[in-house]
């Protein structure tokens, strides 16, 4: 798969039957549709108050950054912002082909979204890890 962002090529990083497409230049993460739903099941964010559904009905934002086109479909991607303080702004496939996160972006929404208790600790330090090393996540 080729990078919306940079055009290298992706690899694919698999972790807890998660498939990422990765690029390792510009380190931006494509999530399929419904692999940030099992991202968010792993690390405990079973029934997040924002869906995929929501994510790709949201409102468009309006911005400056460059539109990028989905390695799946080559269709325009649209921009939306998910998350709180701080929002993160992503791109949405308009056929629901996927979600495309720049670098770090993966990371400040997992921190946002996961709860803290005590059970689920242990999978969000997993993923966050995980994250970090194989992304080379900063915070």
């Amino acid at each position: 798969m080729i990078c919306p962002t940079c055009h290298n090529v992706m690899i694919v990083v698999e972790h807890e039957h998660v498939e990422l497409d990765y690029c390792p230049n510009c380190s931006g993460t494509w999530f399929d549709s419904g692999e940030l739903e099992l991202l968010l099941e792993i690390v405990g964010v079973e029934g997040s108050e924002l869906s995929l559904s929501d994510i790709f009905t949201s409102p468009e934002a309006k911005t400056s950054e460059k539109v990028r086109k989905c390695p799946i479909c080559n269709h325009k991607m649209k921009k939306t912002i998910i998350g709180e303080k701080p929002e993160v702004l992503i791109d949405r496939c308009p056929q629901r082909d996927g979600l495309w996160f720049d670098g770090g972006e993966v990371r400040r929404l997992i921190t946002q979204w996961v709860e803290k208790p005590q059970a689920k600790l242990d999978s969000q330090e997993r993923i966050l890890t995980f994250l970090g090393e194989t992304f080379k996540i900063q915070e």
